[in-house]
């Protein structure tokens, strides 16, 4: 999954602690991490639009099956957003106004993602191939995950304040939307399978980390010593986020959901985009199990990779930037 433009946890996590019902996971220390190769990696760049100015794959299902991606073409009487849906390779084209950004794709094939209309951001869906948008809160909402099931969650905005909430919206009552019980300034950063949710808490540079079980229980996810946590991504039963450990140590980290213990990724990962229910994370230009990470190919002089998102088929998706010219791009057998 990949999921949104998750607005605080861009920058580095400083202090903060959820509230004291929250329980702190623990695990040992860990070993240094390797680098290993991806001889076996393949890259293909995906079909695009003819003459779009960028285009990228934003986000694969846990199947590998379906990629969801997004184009900007530009003309002088004004842009033109496309909402890019690849099935077994076969690109569908939408062009959508809404089509900003391009959060997450699941087995049906069903996208949801966010743009801007009215001065506000708008959550929208992707079914049948037409784009529909889920209903708003006053103040606006942005989707970050869809599971499955269908399950939405996301971001609300305070109409006064600008501060966010989390929001669901449920697919077994379809044109509704609920706010979730959560810490305050909880946003949704990823849904599971099972209802499962996952995101990041707290006011500016006091963040942490949080998951939300079916039953509503909620515990922190975080690590002895952390000063701040901050949660991108969950698939299965693995979360991924980063922890702020004081003097600029920032640890990169993936969580067991089933007992919210923790381990060590590898150092090398640049930043972190995705993980799948495998527990195989990807982010920048490199693939991780665990502590050993691997170089994503493609890259070189003047050219560029990211993966975005990847299935628990080992499917990765992201794009390739060659000299500001970005393309969507699959890397398969890493």
């Amino acid at each position: 999954m990949t999921h949104l433009a998750r607005r605080r946890m861009l920058a580095a996590a400083t202090a903060g602690l959820l509230s004291a019902a929250l329980g702190v996971a623990t695990a040992p220390a860990a070993a240094a991490p390797r680098t290993a190769t991806a001889s076996a990696c393949k890259l293909t760049t995906l079909t695009y639009p003819a003459g779009v100015y960028r285009a990228e794959a934003n986000a694969v299902d846990p199947t590998g099956r379906f990629i969801a991606g997004k184009a900007l073409r530009v003309r002088e009487e004004g842009n033109q957003n496309f909402l890019l849906v690849w099935d077994r390779g076969r690109l569908t084209t939408i062009e959508s106004s809404l089509a900003e950004n391009v959060a997450d794709v699941n087995t049906a094939g069903t996208v949801v993602g966010s743009g801007w209309a009215d001065g506000r951001l708008r959550p929208w869906v992707l079914r049948d191939g037409a784009v529909a948008p889920l209903p708003t809160p006053p103040g606006g909402a942005g989707a970050t995950a869809i599971n499955t099931t269908g399950d939405v969650v996301g971001s609300g905005v305070d109409p006064d304040t600008g501060d966010p909430f989390p929001v669901r919206w449920p697919a077994a009552r379809p044109g509704t939307f609920e706010v979730l019980d959560l810490p305050a300034f909880a946003e949704p950063a990823g849904i599971t399978e099972d209802g499962t949710i996952v995101g990041t808490a707290g006011e500016f540079a006091a963040w942490t980390g949080w998951v939300r079980y079916p039953d509503g229980r909620v515990e922190a996810l975080t690590v002895p010593g952390a000063l701040t946590t901050i949660v991108f991504a969950a698939q299965g039963h693995w979360a991924i986020g980063r922890v702020n450990l004081g003097d600029g140590n920032q640890v990169k980290v993936r969580w067991d959901l089933r007992d919210a213990s923790w381990s060590r990724l590898a150092d090398e990962l640049p930043l972190l985009t995705d993980v799948n229910s495998r527990g195989t994370v990807v982010g920048g230009d490199r693939i991780a199990r665990g502590e050993t990470s691997r170089l994503l190919p493609g890259g070189g002089a003047q050219v560029g990779v990211g993966a975005r998102a990847i299935a628990d088929t080992g499917t990765v998706v992201g794009f390739r930037n060659d000299d500001g010219r970005l393309t969507p791009v699959r890397w398969t057998g890493c």
